[in-house]
């Protein structure tokens, strides 16, 4: 199949959305003047869309069934296809040759509208472009011709762009009329931000989300594209172009237009000069960047970073880079082979080598330093700086032990109490290091003190006692047979004399339970600043203050009393933690 050429009415639109391009032969006639790759690849019959199956599976069965929607939502980022889609759909729904006169998603040979329709100037296809007009007296003009019959067409059919841009008031106008539409209107909205649309409207659309391309499946089209215009790029080239589009075939298009002038005469447009071009580094000596902070080598993981930033390469581009690097190990790690990476062998070969390095936490970590680097240098004064720095904490992480070297470490080989549990109360879904611990109070047998009551309590059970004795009860003096306490306001009406009667019942004695205006903390006050002194406690030491400086995120959770470490098992990385005396 052979497109047919735009219209010099359609070149001069200024269309800012493209789409999805297939594999059929789509190679326009020469024009005047150049015609950038974006226009001239544009798809003109749905078999043309790649990436979209689900989408055009579903409009085909509708039109053979007849069931086709009055009210259409297409929405996706820039580049996916959303008005060149809409554009289809309305030659679709008004589609008519010599011989058929019904819609249909069939559209070669093109029909008796299609080239009217493709170019914007069929009178009974109408486009407003959302983002220019937004005002209701804008949607009330477009909207006054629904109650007329289309002038030659089967569907009078309104395509609105960027609908989220419509005004309140305007959304309000259009309503009533997509509620009850006559039945010769269709309307199709496109958006990139389907979240700004009234659920009202979208409640009366039929939705499609138009998908990005996967990087493979954009560099072997853009490989095809690229061999029509007997363009010589490389496949690292072309692996570069897909990646920087991110899923945008559009944005891919116009890269590729402006990497085939890199090179003059047939020669090869090299990795080397889309990077050049795009301000990127060089994805194997960021390999070699990620490897060397990770393996603690600061001075040549700082050295093959700032090569590149000389060399040209955004610093932004380059965490972000060594971000998707990140990604790829952690990935990896979890899928295995199963994982292809795109791009040239070396990646995947260098990326499952240094997985295999890592425990699945020291992935996580490098991800959080890297995505917490990322935002700090987008603010930075001076982002090269702020790149280094991301980089020396990448190094700082690398000598400290993996978060699960540190878990078993802290909880002493397993020997605490926390032995046999998967997760201890330290392990972070993020994957971020955090510092472990868990208080182990000694288990009393005798009731000498009003904490040996609530251990008492919890030991029996009685877990609703447990919790509001806990809560309310600020106990002033208690010796065994009486307790003299204050209740704190909110306390169940019945609390002390079911405590009584639990005493009473535990010890087989009478007691005396008296209120008093106690202003004493609570157990849960006591046990709360408790904690809260542990942790600022624990936090100050040198090597845990070290570590937190180190991992942007990290905090210490908790902290254990537990057996003291085998002095065998220490290294210079890993130093007991003790409470200091205070004062």
């Amino acid at each position: 199949m052979t497109d047919t050429p735009e219209t010099p009415e359609e070149d001069e639109r200024d269309d800012a959305t493209f789409s999805m391009f297939g594999d059929a032969e789509m190679g326009a006639p020469k024009e005047e003047g150049y015609q950038v790759l974006a226009r001239k690849y544009r798809p003109r019959l749905f078999s043309d869309l790649i990436g979209q199956e689900a989408m055009v599976r579903t409009l085909k069965n509708a039109f053979e069934t007849g069931r086709v929607a009055h009210a259409f939502m297409l929405t996706g980022v820039r580049g996916v296809g959303k008005t060149t889609t809409a554009r289809l759909l309305a030659r679709a729904l008004n589609y008519s040759r010599d011989g058929h006169d019904a819609p249909s998603m069939e559209l070669d040979p093109p029909g008796d509208f299609c080239s009217a329709i493709m170019a914007g100037n069929h009178p009974d296809v109408l486009e407003l472009d959302a983002a220019s007009r937004t005002g209701v007296a804008d949607m009330r003009d477009l909207l006054d011709g629904v109650r007329y019959s289309p002038v030659s067409a089967r569907h009078k059919v309104y395509i609105i762009d960027e609908v989220h841009m419509l005004s309140t008031a305007s959304f309000n106008a259009l309503l009533k009329t997509l509620e009850e539409p006559p039945a010769h209107v269709k309307f199709i909205f496109a958006t990139t931000e389907i979240r700004k649309v009234p659920i009202t409207v979208l409640s009366r659309c039929q939705r499609f989300d138009l998908k990005r391309l996967e990087s493979d499946a954009l560099s072997k089209h853009l490989a095809k594209i690229a061999s029509r215009e007997n363009a010589n790029v490389s496949e690292e080239g072309l692996a570069l172009i897909a990646r920087a589009a991110e899923g945008s075939v559009r944005d891919g298009l116009s890269i590729l237009d402006q990497a085939i002038v890199q090179a003059l005469d047939g020669d090869e447009v090299t990795g080397e000069r889309v990077r050049d071009m795009l301000g990127l580094g060089d994805r194997l000596r960021l390999l070699d960047a990620f490897e060397f902070a990770i393996q603690g080598e600061a001075q040549k993981a700082v050295d093959e970073v700032a090569d590149q930033v000389r060399a040209g390469a955004d610093p932004l581009v380059i965490l972000k880079d060594m971000l998707e690097i990140a990604a790829d190990i952690a990935t990896v790690q979890a899928a295995g082979n199963n994982y292809q990476l795109p791009g040239p062998a070396d990646w995947t070969r260098r990326t499952h080598e240094i997985a295999a390095t890592l425990t699945p936490a020291q992935a996580q970590r490098n991800w959080q330093i890297l995505l917490s680097g990322y935002r700090d240098t987008q603010t930075a004064p001076e982002a090269d700086t702020a790149l280094r720095m991301v980089v020396l904490r990448l190094v700082s992480a690398a000598r400290l032990p993996s978060p699960e070297e540190a878990a078993r470490l802290l909880n002493g080989g397993g020997a605490s109490g926390n032995a046999g549990k998967p997760e201890g109360p330290g392990a972070s879904p993020s994957g971020g290091a955090q510092a472990v611990v868990q208080l182990v109070q000694p288990s009393e047998q005798a009731m000498a003190n009003f904490r040996d009551v609530l251990n008492r309590l919890d030991s029996r059970k009685e877990a609703r006692l447990w919790g509001e004795a806990r809560k309310y009860i600020r106990a002033e003096n208690f010796r065994p047979g009486r307790l003299i306490c204050a209740v704190d306001p909110g306390a169940p009406k019945d609390l002390l004399r079911r405590l009584t009667d639990f005493l009473e019942y535990e010890t087989d004695m009478d007691w005396d339970v008296a209120l008093s205006a106690s202003s004493v903390e609570t157990q849960k006050e006591t046990e709360t600043r408790v904690r809260g002194e542990l942790l600022a406690d624990a936090a100050q030491h040198p090597d845990v203050a070290a570590a937190l400086a180190a991992l942007p995120g990290a905090k210490v959770v908790d902290v254990e009393n537990s057996a003291p470490l085998d002095p065998a098992t220490l290294t210079d990385n890993v130093v007991p933690l003790k409470r200091r005396s205070k004062g």
